[in-house]
């Protein structure tokens, strides 16, 4: 239940919107500023130009699809062109810079299917028609009009204009179009390109800061979590730098210009469409207050969720043997089901917020249809106009209703963020020197009253002294716990200790550049971990070793000959952890792996624990072979192995308690001898039974 609760606890928002975190994510976006600022000024012509579609259809409808009133002129008096008939100029009032009152007026008129000519200007008014002969008299309330008959290439004349201006409204607005979506790509390209640079440097970062912690922070994180952190949260930062961040300003800009447009088209109108504004506002505080909750709620049961299956999964074998199936069957659901709940609670949340911001958009336009329609019938407004305040309602109310998920990508970024600069925070504990001491190292190894302790007071290496000379082979042995593994994780730096010294030909490890340490350090585990790729790669790890070279030192640890069996030799491919390799397999190209680096000292950590006497004395060659000329450090259980080693250690519960040569041991009567005593009785009990070492 452990790793359940520590997923639990890394899932646990802070805020909402963090300045502080934000400020330190937008470091990473600074040197991309001027690609950025580049996205908002697109963004700002995008706007623009999405403001200009509704607005040239409004012209369309208002100026030139219905005919407008024509001022009329005696031919030669006309301001400027026109449209000449039967001896008079006709100019469209909307083309003249004055107004002209006190000229007379006509207005194009459709009655019955036939075109006429009214002989002054309905601005709005009620009337009636009756037939006068070939014409029509339009009677309003105050006045009386004639209407004489167009035939219909006069009707064309007349409409030429419009269609001409109409056919260039067309263009214009297919141009708005075009920019539009060029800008968009545009931007929408520049703005993807420069996010995954980010985040690449995020990765980078992450990546590079946990190369440089200790063990000690990976033997208290798990791996699956380290793994989400450079994967799951750096992508979901992706998604707000892309996302959210600056299309930001999108909503801003599309917000601001809606509103500055339709007042400038009708106040009133523009205030009546406002109306509901302060309903969507407290609506979009309410769900902000609750979304935060469910998602917070959401994701905890998530991260249960993962952590149990993690468990489960790993442990697949324990739970088999053991017939547990049933009882984790009903743990697992009695998780899945707590996210279930709280996953519809989340979803209960959304639709009520969606559903209600598209109420109120539906109200807007239910009471502009109301009004403005009222006015059209009345002909106080016109129908382009009414057109253009549906429109631009629509536009107004699309990002509100898209706050909702980008308040969840927000929200997320926020948790993400807060994970990663938590783990890129942890101090590094490992600390070079600031002015390494140039060693050319040649193996010499002294301990000198070390003592060390994975956890504080928890000692596991008490006043630990001894000293290796150069190109000796020597032994640790000893009871599990005693301290082995730790001596020689301490001599390649990977932990650091509390009191005493580790010196390398004479210099104190931690005044020495750490990577010329390690490169002069080799280390052969019991456990030996490949990489997925080939076998060539797992021996050369990435370095410029060429191809003869790595089968060359195959050959001298006698790996070369299983290798050479396989279908594609050196090139073959080695799966995750090396699962389709045997023990034995794995541990001779970890010999190969030491030697290609042709180290000063070589750590032997239980190399032939698990393996058969066959390939135990292949591998006895081998470590023959690499040990050669350099300073061997040997941790066995096995006795048998390292009777030849120039000096035995003997630890107990965390100190040295016997010191020297395999014979010497044997004759002090001590620890040694009763570890010697133990394994050549369970020798002969083997024997005895018919089984083998």
């Amino acid at each position: 239940m452990s790793a359940v609760n520590n997923y639990h606890e890394e899932e646990v928002l802070g805020k909402g919107y963090d300045a502080q975190l934000m400020k330190r994510l937008l470091s990473y976006a600074r040197p991309y500023w001027k690609i950025i600022l580049t996205c908002v000024l697109l963004l700002l012509f995008i706007t623009g130009a999405e403001l200009a579609r509704p607005f040239l259809v409004k012209v369309a409808i208002d100026n030139y699809i219905a005919p407008g009133p024509m001022v009329v002129w005696d031919m030669g008096q006309q301001p400027q062109d026109g449209i000449a008939y039967r001896g008079r100029v006709y100019v469209p009032e909307r083309d003249l810079d004055e107004e002209y009152p006190d000229r007379s007026r006509v207005q194009l008129f459709n009655y019955q299917g036939n075109h006429y000519m009214l002989d002054g200007y309905l601005a709005g008014q009620d009337f009636t028609v009756t037939r006068d002969g070939a014409g029509l008299v339009v009677e309003t309330d105050t006045d009386k009009f004639s209407a004489s008959p167009l035939t219909d290439s006069d009707y064309r004349m007349f409409r030429q204009p419009d269609r001409d201006a109409l056919i260039r409204l067309a263009v214009i607005y297919f141009g708005v179009i075009a920019v539009g979506f060029g800008l968009n790509f545009a931007q929408i390209y520049l703005l993807h390109r420069t996010g995954q640079r980010i985040i690449f440097n995020i990765r980078h970062a992450v990546f590079a800061h946990i190369q440089r912690l200790s063990l000690r922070f990976f033997d208290t994180n798990p791996v699956g979590r380290l793994v989400t952190r450079v994967t799951n949260d750096t992508e979901t930062l992706n998604q707000m730098f892309t996302g959210v961040l600056v299309n930001l300003f999108k909503d801003v800009f599309m917000l601001l210009g809606i509103v500055v447009v339709m007042l400038q088209l009708d106040t009133r109108l523009a205030l009546i469409s406002f109306s509901l504004l302060p309903v969507v506002a407290i609506a979009t505080v309410v769900f902000r207050i609750k979304a935060r909750e469910a998602y917070r709620d959401v994701r905890v049961k998530l991260a249960r969720i993962n952590a149990t299956l993690s468990e489960n999964i790993s442990g697949m074998r324990i739970v088999q043997i053991f017939h547990r199936e049933k009882k984790k069957h009903q743990e697992f659901d009695e998780i899945n089901s707590a996210h279930f709940a709280a996953s519809y609670r989340e979803m209960q949340i959304f639709a009520i917020f969606r559903p209600f911001i598209d109420l109120m958009f539906f109200l807007a336009l239910a009471l502009l249809i109301w009004f403005g329609g009222g006015d059209v019938i009345r002909r106080t407004l016109e129908f382009g106009v009414l057109y253009a305040f549906i429109q631009y309602v629509e536009m107004f109310f699309r990002p509100i209703n898209d706050m909702a998920e980008k308040y969840n990508i927000m929200q997320a970024a926020m948790a993400s963020s807060e994970r990663i600069f938590q783990l890129m925070d942890t101090p590094v504990d490992i600390k070079a020197p600031d002015r390494p001491v140039p060693v050319g190292v040649e193996g010499r190894i002294e301990f000198r009253n070390v003592w060390f302790a994975y956890n504080p007071g928890e000692w596991v290496l008490k006043d630990v002294s001894f000293t290796i000379e150069k190109g000796q082979t020597v032994a640790f042995v000893g009871a599990t716990g005693a301290g082995k593994t730790s001596i020689i994780n301490l001599i390649s730096r990977l932990y650091d200790i509390q009191k005493g010294q580790i010196l390398i030909d004479g210099v104190d490890i931690k005044k020495m550049d750490i990577e010329e340490l390690r490169k002069n350090v080799a280390v052969v585990l019991q456990d030996v971990f490949m990489f997925s790729g080939t076998i060539a790669d797992n021996i050369r790890l990435s370095s410029d070793i060429d191809n003869q070279r790595v089968q060359q030192i195959a050959e001298a640890v006698d790996a070369h000959r299983f290798i050479n069996q396989l279908p594609r030799t050196y090139e073959s491919e080695v799966k995750e952890r090396g699962a389709t390799m045997s023990a034995g397999q794995r541990q001779l190209l970890a010999f190969a792996r030491a030697l290609a680096f042709d180290p000063k000292i070589l750590i032997l950590d239980e190399a032939t624990a698990n393996i058969d006497t066959e390939t135990e004395q292949i591998i006895q060659r081998a470590m023959g072979t690499v040990s050669q000329g350099r300073t061997t450090l040997v941790v066995a259980h096995r006795l048998s192995t390292i009777q030849s080693a120039d000096k035995i250690i003997v630890m107990h519960k965390g100190k040295v308690r016997e010191m020297g040569t395999h014979q010497q041991l044997l004759a002090q009567g001590g620890y040694y001898y009763n570890l010697y005593q133990l394994q050549y009785q369970d020798q002969e009990l083997d024997g005895a039974t018919g089984g083998s070492q």
